[in-house]
């Protein structure tokens, strides 16, 4: 009997290019035979018409003739009535009843996950900074590795749990913040406190620009390289855990050096 293809459950707001470019990609590789999986469907916690960027990511996914779930996480809050996240959720797994998936995918989603949706699926979440890294938004990662003076920074996907962005670390990347381009753009706001360079250039300085631009660059690659050593069967999740081929948990699978390769030299769109 074939073996059954490895099933992506994909989680997404939909919020902005970075989002479609994740499901983009992601699809490209599959479509290639780069990655040996296929998205049983792809989950938006907006309804079509609530946001424009949540809108383009929707037809992007009917584009690619994609199982689309949608659940307002919206409309629930502003019911305003109990426990929202719950009931939000229980509609969520149950819109999601009829379709099979061995891992769910969260990216660009931009809720906190409850308990118990993260007990039913095994799921990993991107975040912008390696582990022990700064936690929050890309934003506020690199607002803190400039506060810090950081010399490296990176992107992990780590198990999603209840608190954020506090789950297992299951793979990561990490890069120099030093060095060509960097050192000119840290000279020039050197002896300047963070509160300055944020009243006068906010995410218009060039070594906000910069470190964005090498992360966001990793970020899809991390990703689809995570679902190919899931879908090989080099990392899988047990009880909570993450563990190697041979069941012997890991603090997080290093792709650093596969990452910059495929940077240096990245895959068609």
């Amino acid at each position: 009997m074939p073996q059954q293809p490895y099933r992506i459950g994909w989680f997404s707001t939909g919020n902005g290019e970075g989002s479609r470019n994740l499901l983009r990609f992601t699809w490209n590789s599959i479509i290639r035979g780069d990655l040996k999986a296929e998205i049983a469907f792809v989950f938006c916690n907006r309804e079509p018409g609530e946001h424009k960027g949540s809108d383009e990511f929707m037809k992007l996914v009917h584009d690619y003739s994609l199982p689309l779930v949608c659940v307002s996480s919206k409309q629930f809050k502003q019911a305003g009535t109990g426990d929202w996240r719950s009931r939000f959720e229980e509609e969520v797994m149950s819109k999601l009843e009829p379709y099979s998936f061995d891992l769910g995918v969260l990216a660009g989603y931009m809720l906190i996950v409850g308990r118990e949706m993260c007990k039913k699926y095994p799921m990993i979440n991107l975040h912008p900074a390696p582990p022990d890294g700064p936690a929050g938004t890309w934003q506020e990662v690199i607002w803190q590795l400039i506060e810090k003076k950081a010399k490296e920074t990176g992107a992990m996907t780590h198990l999603v749990t209840p608190v954020l962005d506090g789950g297992p670390v299951v793979s990561y990347c990490k890069f120099s913040i030093r060095g060509k381009p960097f050192d000119r753009y840290w000279d020039e706001i050197k002896g300047l406190p963070l509160w300055e360079i944020q009243k006068h250039e906010g995410e218009r300085n060039p070594l906000f620009i910069e470190i964005r631009k090498q992360g966001a660059a990793r970020e899809i690659p991390l990703v689809i390289s995570t679902i190919k050593a899931f879908s090989e069967g080099k990392i899988k999740i047990d009880n909570g855990k993450v563990v190697d081929v041979k069941g012997k948990p890991i603090k997080g699978y290093d792709l650093s050096r596969e990452i910059d390769k495929k940077v240096k030299e990245p895959p068609a769109p």
